[in-house]
Formats: structure tokens, sequence, C-alpha cells
């Protein structure tokens, strides 16, 4: 406000700061993509936040398991919130491989479900459509207490240990919409035409192959063209323009079980433009050393001979084996692609330590599993030849558990200067924040006074870093400079409406090798 004086005395002016704060982005929000549950799915190829597992599910479905389908997404998502990641973005897709409606029909003559082979003109019951025929965990499905007159029903679905039980159902539209809004398994819906002659009762039972809709024989549980080229007018996952690409912000990204050259490419150069990191998991089958000798063999070697390729990006990292974790659809261990549960280690650490401290170490203790795979045991030899082609291991010690015991990026071997994951993920936290935070500055007039707010802005920032134990150096000189002014930006670049700034700084590196010295001080006596 300007003071207009008129009389002799003291005037107070409160002036403008022309300070601006710099608020620290977000490091470990995760992006994942991968097959969601075919029949719950409010939305393919949508990017959708979530909070919590719980968000997860309400969105995409719950956990589920099948011969065709790759499970590895739900999985993932859930072992991510288990081991300490608080957000995520997923992006369900929709498997071209699948039949898109595995359905049997059925009646209602008698107290059992009956199922029909063929549709007949006569009758009425529902259509139920589930996951099977191609689920590897049978479905099995009962009806009971029908009443004839009423056309009411109980029925009861069994999936591994999942259970759901609907009593007094009626064939109605409006009675069968209560199944498909509290059901995580299955959807059901009237009949158009009545069912005719069912065949013979059999009871609760594992819903039968449908012929109509069956995939004769499977490929595979995994198509590179589901990530890469979904069909209509959908814009690929990792293509710009695409919903996750409209994400303002991920740190993390994840495609949970796949090893596709095609897909892991594309997905590490997407990464490379969002400026994220990318976790990539190892083929399945990979084994920790060749079982036919005593030689270690680097799982780089055995994915060349079995066809396989891993690309190479500083914003990347690949870490093995699988882990045995307990699934709650079946209740057994089953192997679980790592992924999931090294994101959640990750946003652990950076909540707990900063995005400057490497994801790994005995601190580092995976919750929900009993251990890697026992193709991916290994000593520390055996590591030693792994951990030179730059692959992360996860190991299990007595008394501490399963940690990940590995910090190097994809590009290791190569380029000394992106060697460590916490290294180059400290330089994209930096690159994000400044990102977001010096949108002020564009428009502002191009001389002296908006070069020194610039540089005060970005100096307060990295010397809140400095004094977190973020960088490396005893004093701040020694572990950052910010230069904005005419060295920087001459008057050539003023005309072009351009503003440069240099931001460097000494990042922190892992102690990853601790060699001990051990000598014996000769010539000493008693009491000296």
């Amino acid at each position: 406000m300007t003071v207009s004086p008129t009389y002799p005395g003291i005037y107070i002016q409160e002036l403008p700061s022309s300070s601006h704060t710099i608020t620290p982005a977000p490091t470990s929000i995760a992006a994942f993509v991968g097959y969601s549950h075919p029949y719950k799915t409010e939305q393919f190829y949508v990017a959708q936040q979530c909070f919590s597992f719980t968000d997860y599910v309400a969105a995409f479905g719950p956990l589920f398991s099948s011969g065709l389908i790759d499970a590895s997404l739900p999985r993932a998502v859930y072992q991510f919130f288990l081991n300490g990641g608080s957000t995520a973005w997923v992006v369900g897709l929709q498997p071209g491989l699948y039949a898109s409606a595995a359905s049997a029909k059925f009646g209602l003559a008698s107290t059992e479900m009956h199922f029909a082979v063929e549709v007949a003109t006569t009758g009425g019951g529902i259509e139920f459509t589930a996951l099977e025929p191609t689920d590897v965990v049978p479905m099995a499905v009962q009806v009971a207490n029908v009443n004839t007159t009423k056309k009411t029903f109980d029925l009861v679905v069994t999936y591994g240990a999942q259970i759901e039980t609907y009593r007094g159902l009626g064939i109605t539209a409006a009675s069968l919409g209560v199944i498909n809004t509290a059901s995580q398994l299955i959807n059901v819906a009237p009949s158009a035409t009545g069912y005719g002659t069912a065949p013979p009762s059999v009871g609760s039972t594992p819903l039968p192959r449908s012929p109509s809709n069956e995939v004769a024989t499977p490929i595979s549980t995994f198509s590179s063209a589901d990530y890469l080229n979904p069909g209509g007018s959908l814009t690929a996952v990792f293509e710009p323009n695409s919903t996750l690409d409209k994400v303002e912000i991920f740190n993390l990204l994840l495609t949970p079980g796949v090893t596709d050259f095609s897909v892991v490419s594309a997905a590490l150069a997407f990464a490379e433009s969002k400026r994220a990191f990318m976790i990539v998991d190892p083929p399945p089958q990979a084994p920790a050393v060749n079982t036919a000798t005593t030689h270690p063999e680097p799982i780089l070697n055995w994915m060349t001979t079995s066809g396989l390729e891993l690309p190479t990006s500083q914003n990347g990292a690949v870490y093995f084996p699988y882990l045995l974790s307990n699934d709650p659809v079946t209740g057994n261990n089953i192997p679980m692609a790592p992924s999931g549960f090294v994101a959640g280690i990750y946003a652990q650490t950076d909540a707990s330590r900063g995005v400057w401290k490497a994801p790994a170490g005995l601190a580092t203790t995976i919750l929900n599993t009993s251990g890697p795979v026992l193709s991916g045991v290994m000593t520390d030899p055996q590591q030693g030849v792994l951990n030179l082609d730059s692959i992360n291991c996860l190991r299990s010690f007595a008394g501490v558990g399963t940690v990940v015991w590995g910090a190097r990026t994809l590009v290791a071997v190569s380029q000394e200067q992106w060697k460590y994951v916490p290294v180059r993920r400290m330089t994209l936290f930096i690159e994000q924040t400044l990102l977001a935070n010096l949108r002020w500055v564009i428009f502002e007039p191009n001389d002296e006074p908006l070069w020194i707010a610039i540089t005060n802005s970005i100096s307060a920032f990295m010397l809140s870093l400095f004094r977190q134990g973020a960088l490396q150096g005893s004093t701040p000189s020694q572990a950052f400079q910010v230069t904005c002014d005419s060295t920087t930006t001459t008057p050539a670049n003023q005309a072009q409406g351009i503003v440069n700034i240099v931001v460097a700084f000494a990042p922190l590196k892992p102690a990853e090798f601790v060699i001990v010295q051990i000598a014996q001080l000769a010539g000493q006596t008693a009491g000296s």
C-alpha cells in the first residue's frame, strides 16, 4: 500500500516479500500398470488414484488367480501398501487374449444348481459371469432353498479362501443387483431366454467350461499389445496424452511380472520422460546359479539364452528373485513378483530416512514373505556375480528376515555417474521439486532482481537438504552451488526470454563395500 505522508511523524508501510519458499516434491508415489479383474474393474486404461488396497479393490476388483490372465498387478499393489506405500496410481488393462465373457447359465428347476449346455427357449434363470472357465483356482457355486413359486433362491460362491453367501434372491434385475453391488467375485443378470431341459444335477461344483466363450489354446497370460496398443480409440499406456501421462507427478513406475523387452523398454522411456524411476521384475524362472555346474550363472546370461532382454536406463533398477508370499485367495505360499514389495520399501525408506538413503540394508525388512523362491537363494560369492551385472538381490539372513541387498541402477556397469539408485533418485527429486516450484519465475522481468530472488530461493532449499544430511560435504559450499547471474544469462538470452540457472550438488553414495583390515600389534608387553 502506498503511503501519503501529511503530518510529521513515522509511517509504517508493509512490503511484499520477494522470497519464494520451495516445497519438496513427493518421492514415493507409485504408478502400477497391469491386468486387473476382468469383471470388477470400473474403467480399463484409466489411471485412478488409490490411498490403500481397499481403494484399489473398490476401483479394480479383488485379488484373483487365472490361467489366462497375469494376476501380478493386484498382488503387487497389495504388497506395496503392506510394506510402507501410501499413494499409488493404477492403470488396469483389459486382456486381449482372454475371452471377454466366460459364462455359465443355469435354471431353477430344483434345490440344486443346474448348468445348461445349450440355451433353450423356455423357462427362466440367470446368467452367471465369473473368472471361469480360465481360472486356475476352482470357483464353486451352489443354489439352495429354491422356491419355485416365488422364484427365489440362496446362492453361495466359494473361491479359494473367499466365500460369499446371498439369501432370498430373485431372478429380477433389481434383486440380482444386490449381488453385483456387493460381490467381489461375480456378476449376474436375468436371462432373456429360458433353458428348457437342464443337464443332470451337479450340486455345488466348479463352473463348467463354456465352449462358446473358451479360448481353446491359451498362448500366454500376457500380451505386449495390451500394454502398448489397446483397442479402439484409447491411447497406449506409455504414450503422450495417455491418462497416466496426464498425472502431474509420480515417482515410481511398475509393470509387475512383465519382462517383455518391448513393454519394459517403452515403460523405461516413459519413466525418463516423467522423471520417474522404474522398478523392473526378473523372469520368474530365472535361477541364481547354473544348476548344471557349481559356477554362478548371471540372470542376464540366462535371459539371453532364453530369448529375453533387459533394456538399460539410468532411471531403472532390476530386483531378483521372486518372493514366496501367502496368497489371500488360496491361502497357499506362491511366488510373487518382487517389484511391489520393493516399491513399498522405497516408500518406507523415503519416509524414515529420505530419498538420498539407499533403499537397501538390514533396516529394509520385507513384510509378508517367507523368503526368496528356492531357485533364487544364493551365497555371497554368487551374489557378487549378479551384483556386477547390476542385478539387485533380495536375501534372507538369520535373525533379520528378507531384506533388499542391492542398490544399483541398470547402467551401473557403463555409467559411473548414475551407478547407484539413491543418487539417481535424489537427482530426480531435485528436478521435480524445482520444476514444480519455479513457475513463479515465468513472465517476471528478466534482470538482476529476478536472478537474485531465484538464487536465494533455490539456495534456501538446498541448504535445508544439507542440514538434513542429504548432501556430501562438511560445508554448504562443498555440498551445493547455485548460479543465476550475468554469467549464466547473457544479453542474447535475455532478448530471447531465457533465464539460465545452474544447480550443482554433491550426492551421497552408499557404502556398498565395507573393508575391515586386521593387524596384530607386535612387541606389546603386559601392563604397557
